[in-house]
C-alpha cells in the first residue's frame, strides 16, 4: 500500500471511546508512522504517559487531576481499551515516538470550575469533542448542538448511536486502501457544522483550542509538518487548521486563572464511562463497545455466547440451541433493517425473544453486567499517589479486601483477626467520608461479633481519599485527627455520642480521650431530656461493642450511667402536656432508653440492679399519671409487662382505666397504640392474653359513632402493622365471642387446635439445635461471651414455646 503524501500534520478527529475510531486511528498511525503523537489531554500527564506501557496497567483508567489546596476540586480524563487516545498512546510507546498532551493544562482548567463566566462552556458536552468526567461539584455544560445527532439526522437516522454504529463501528477501520479517508470526511463534516452553527462561542473552548494550536506549532517546528499526528475530538479539527496567528492565540491565554495541581493515574470503570452516570462524553454501552473492539471475528456469535454464560451463572436454562437461534434472528433483523451488521439493537431484540422468553427482567441483568459492564481497571504501584492512598492500598492488600466495581456483601466475624481488621478499616473510612462500604443487615444473629457490609468501589473515591489526606498520611492517623476535630467542633450532644460510637467501632483509642472529654462537657451542659434520651442508645451500643473489641470503656460507662440517672429524674415531668407529635417522639425515646439501660454494665458506684430498678419506677410513674399522653402511658405499661415487673392483672387494670367510658376516645386509642402498636409483638400479646383482647373489644364496641371516625385512623395504623396471620387469628377469637367484656373460655378446654393445657418444656427444648441452625448461628457454642449464649438460649426457648 502506498502512503498518500501529506503537506501538513495528520489530524485524526475521533469520537472519544469509539472502537471504530480506535481501529481507524491505529490504521492511520501505522500508515503514516509519525515521529510525534499529540493527544487531546492535560499536559501534566506527559510525565505519566510512560506508565501506560507497564504490564500492570489495565484499562479502563483515568488521569486524575486535583487542586493541591482543595482536593475536592478535581477532574478526570477517562480512557478505555477502545478509546482512540489510548490506542494512540500505546502505538507511540511501542514505536518509540514521543507522546504529548496538548489540551489546556489542568492548572488552568481546574481554576475554571467555580468561575461561572469563564467556565460557562465547561468541557465539551458532545461525544465528538473532549470531555472529562465531572469531579465533585462539577457541572457538565453541553454545546448548543450534538454534532453526531445532526449528522445522523442528515443521513436519515433518528438515532445517533445507530448511525454511528453503521458508518464507523461496523466497518473495518479503513476505507479501501486509504486509511486517512475517514478522518478527512469527519473533518469536512465538522467544518460544515461549525460554519453553520458556530464554534460554541464559549471562551473556555476558544482558550483550549488556542492552546492546542500553540502546541501544534511547536511540534511542527521541532519535528516537521508531515511528521506530526494529532488525535483529538472531531469537533476541534477545523479549529486546529484555522488561520489564527500565534500572537492572537497567546492573547487569548493571557491572564488565565491558575491553581496548583497534581495528577496521577487511577482505575476507572465501565459503569462510569456510561452516559447515564453523568459523564459528558459517555456512551450507552461501554461493555458492548469493548466487545466490538476486542472480538477478533464473529462479534455477534461471541456476544451471544457471553450472554448465555451470564444467564447460566444465574441459573437460567439457556442451551447452545438458544445461542444459535439468537444469532440467526439478530442477523435476520439486521438484514430486514438494512444494516451492514447486527448491532446492539438487533442483538438485544434477539436475546429478549430467544433467551429471555420475551421478558425484560433478565435484560436488566444483561445490561448491567455486559452491555454497560462492571470492569474495574488497574494502575501500577509506581503511579504517583497521596500518602493516604498508598496506606489504604497496603491495608487492602494485607486484609485481602480488593476494591471491586460490582457491589457485593461481606459478612465479618469479629472474633477472627482478619475480619476484625477489615471492620476497623471500613469504619475508619466511613469516618473519613470515604464511602467504600455501608453497613448492611446480615444474617440473623443475636451476638455482637458479626457485621455485614455492602461494598462497591467508585472512581470518585480516589478524590475522597485525596481530600481526606489533609488529616494524615495513614488511615489510622487521618481518622484519629478527624475524630478529634469533630469532637471539638460538635455542638449537639447526639453528634458527640455518635462520634464516640464510631471511635469505638473503628478502634481509635488515641481519639477517645478527646471525644470523651467533649462528651462529658456536652452532657453536663445539656438539660433537654429529649437530647439526653437520644444520646444514650448510641453510648449503650458503644459499650456493647467495646466489650467485643476488648476496648477500655470505663470512662464511657460512667458518662452513660450519668446520663441514665439524669433521664430518670427528668423524664416524668418532660412527658407532661405533650401534643401528639411530641408524644410520638417521646415514645421513641422511651423505647431507646429502655433498651439502652438493659445494655449498660454495672459500675462500682452504680450496680446494674439499682439503675434498672430506678428505671422501672420511672415507667410506673408514667403509666399511672393522667397528665401523660396515652401513647406514652400505654408504652410504659407494655415495657413493664414485658420485663415481668408488672403482673398481668395490674396490666389489665391499667388498660381498663385507660379504656373506661370516661376516657376520651382519642386518648384511649393512643393508649392502645402505645401498648400494642409498632414492632413490639403486640398482636401476639392479644392473641395469647384474651383478657386484654376482651378489654380492647369491649372498648371498641362502645365507642360512640360520632367519635369513631376520629379514632379510626390511629386504630388502623396500629392493627395494620400486624402480620396477616395474627390479624386472622384475632378476628377468629373476636368472632367466637362473647361480645361483652366477660372472659372467654380457656382455649385448651375449648379444644381449639394448637393450644395445650401447659407448656411442654421437654418438647420445646428439643427444637433448640434446629432453631440455631435455621437462624444462622451454628457457632453458638464458640461465642466467647457466656452472657450472649445464655440470652440467646432464652430467646430461642421463647420462640420454641
Amino acid at each position: 500500500m502506498t502512503t498518500p503524501l501529506r503537506d501538513g500534520p495528520l489530524l485524526l478527529g475521533v469520537r472519544h471511546h469509539g472502537p471504530g475510531s480506535a481501529r481507524a486511528v491505529r490504521a492511520a498511525l501505522d500508515a503514516a508512522s509519525p515521529r510525534v503523537v499529540l493527544i487531546e489531554g492535560p499536559p501534566e500527564g506527559d510525565a505519566l504517559v510512560s506508565l501506560a506501557a507497564d504490564p500492570q496497567m489495565r484499562p479502563p483508567v483515568a488521569l486524575l487531576a486535583h487542586a493541591v489546596d482543595d482536593p475536592g476540586r478535581a477532574a478526570f480524563w477517562p480512557l478505555a481499551e477502545f478509546s482512540p487516545e489510548w490506542v494512540a498512546i500505546r502505538w507511540a510507546l511501542t514505536h518509540d515516538a514521543p507522546v504529548r498532551f496538548i489540551d489546556l493544562p489542568a492548572t488552568h482548567s481546574l481554576a475554571f470550575k467555580d468561575d461561572s463566566e469563564e467556565g460557562d462552556g465547561g468541557e465539551d458536552g458532545n461525544e465528538a469533542g473532549h470531555d472529562s468526567a465531572p469531579g465533585p461539584g462539577d457541572r457538565e455544560r453541553a454545546l448548543r448542538i450534538d454534532p453526531l445527532a445532526v449528522l445522523a439526522e442528515a443521513a436519515g437516522y433518528d438515532d445517533a448511536e445507530r448511525w454511528w454504529e453503521d458508518v464507523v463501528e461496523h466497518r473495518g477501520g479503513t476505507d479501501g486502501d486509504d486509511p486517512f479517508a475517514p478522518f478527512a470526511a469527519v473533518g469536512e463534516a465538522m467544518g460544515a457544522l461549525r460554519e453553520e452553527y458556530g464554534d460554541g462561542g464559549h471562551r473556555r473552548d476558544l482558550v483550549r483550542e488556542a492552546y492546542m494550536r500553540l502546541q501544534l506549532r511547536a511540534a511542527r517546528k521541532e519535528f516537521g509538518d508531515d511528521q506530526v499526528a494529532v488525535v483529538c475530538g472531531a469537533w476541534h479539527v477545523p479549529a486546529l487548521g484555522a488561520g489564527s496567528t500565534a500572537t492572537a492565540d497567546r492573547a487569548l491565554l493571557k491572564g488565565l486563572p491558575k491553581v496548583k495541581s497534581e495528577m496521577t493515574w487511577v482505575p476507572w470503570t465501565h459503569h462510569r464511562l456510561a452516559r447515564h452516570s453523568g459523564y459528558g462524553a459517555g456512551i450507552d454501552s461501554p461493555g458492548w463497545y469493548g466487545h466490538l473492539f476486542g472480538a477478533p471475528d464473529r462479534p455477534v456469535t461471541r456476544w451471544m455466547t457471553k450472554v448465555a454464560g451470564l444467564l447460566r451463572e444465574e441459573d437460567q436454562p439457556v442451551s447452545s440451541a438458544h445461542v444459535i437461534e439468537a444469532v440467526r434472528l439478530a442477523e435476520t433483523l439486521a438484514t430486514m433493517r438494512g444494516r451492514p451488521l447486527a448491532g446492539l439493537t438487533e442483538t438485544t431484540d434477539a436475546i429478549r425473544a430467544v433467551m429471555c422468553d420475551g421478558s425484560d427482567v433478565p435484560l436488566a441483568l444483561i445490561r448491567d453486567r455486559l452491555i454497560v459492564g462492571d470492569v474495574l481497571g488497574e494502575v501500577p504501584d509506581s503511579a504517583p499517589a497521596v500518602p493516604l492512598q498508598r496506606d489504604l492500598t497496603r491495608l487492602q492488600r494485607s486484609l485481602r479486601l480488593k476494591p471491586e466495581a460490582l457491589e457485593r456483601e461481606v459478612d465479618l466475624d469479629l472474633r477472627k483477626e482478619t475480619d476484625a481488621g477489615r471492620s476497623r478499616l471500613l469504619h475508619r473510612l466511613r469516618l473519613l467520608a470515604i464511602g467504600w462500604g455501608e453497613p448492611a443487615a446480615g444474617r440473623g444473629s443475636t451476638g455482637t461479633f458479626r457485621e455485614s457490609w455492602r461494598l462497591r468501589w467508585e472512581p470518585e473515591l480516589y478524590v475522597r481519599v485525596a481530600e481526606a489526606g489533609v488529616w494524615g498520611t495513614t488511615v489510622l492517623s487521618a481518622a484519629t485527627a478527624k475524630a478529634e476535630s469533630q469532637a471539638v467542633s460538635a455542638t449537639a450532644l447526639s453528634e458527640v455520642t455518635a462520634l464516640a460510637e464510631q471511635c469505638l467501632l473503628a478502634e481509635l483509642t488515641d481519639a477517645l480521650p478527646v471525644v470523651m472529654k467533649a462528651l462529658a462537657d456536652r452532657a453536663a451542659l445539656d438539660a433537654d431530656v429529649g437530647h439526653l434520651a437520644q444520646a444514650l442508645p448510641a453510648l449503650a451500643r458503644s459499650l456493647r461493642y467495646g466489650d467485643v473489641r476488648s476496648t477500655d470503656t470505663a470512662a464511657l460507662g460512667e458518662v452513660a450511667a450519668g446520663l441514665a440517672e439524669r433521664i430518670c429524674v427528668g423524664l416524668p415531668p418532660a412527658c407532661a402536656a405533650l401534643d401528639a407529635d411530641g408524644a410520638a417522639e417521646m415514645r421513641a425515646h422511651l423505647d431507646g432508653v429502655h433498651t439502652a439501660i438493659g445494655l449498660l454494665p454495672a459500675t462500682p458506684d452504680r450496680p446494674a440492679g439499682d439503675l434498672s430498678g430506678r428505671w422501672a419506677a420511672v415507667l410506673r410513674k408514667l403509666a399511672a399519671r393522667d397528665t401523660v399522653p396515652g401513647v406514652i402511658r400505654g408504652r410504659a405499661t407494655r415495657l413493664l409487662l414485658d420485663d415481668g415487673r408488672l403482673p398481668e392483672d395490674e396490666a389489665a387494670r391499667l388498660m381498663g382505666l385507660a379504656l373506661s367510658p370516661g376516657a376520651p376516645p382519642a386518648d384511649a386509642a393512643a393508649w392502645i397504640e402505645g401498648f400494642v402498636g409498632g414492632a413490639s409483638g403486640g398482636g401476639m400479646l392479644l392473641v395469647h392474653d384474651e383478657r386484654l383482647l376482651a378489654l380492647v373489644d369491649t372498648w371498641l364496641t362502645g365507642v360512640p359513632a360520632a367519635s369513631f371516625t376520629d379514632v379510626l385512623p390511629l386504630l388502623r395504623r396500629t392493627f395494620s402493622a400486624y402480620e396477616p396471620g395474627v390479624r386472622r387469628t384475632l378476628g377468629e377469637l373476636v368472632r367466637r365471642g362473647p361480645a361483652g367484656g366477660g372472659a372467654r373460655p380457656d382455649r385448651a378446654e375449648a379444644g381449639i387446635p394448637g393450644f395445650g393445657a401447659a407448656v411442654d418444656e421437654t418438647r420445646a427444648d428439643a427444637v433448640l439445635p434446629v432453631l440455631r441452625l435455621l437462624l444462622g448461628d451454628p457457632d453458638h457454642e464458640q461465642d466467647p461471651d457466656p452472657d450472649h449464649r445464655i440470652d440467646h438460649d432464652n430467646d430461642l426457648a421463647g420462640v420454641a414455646r
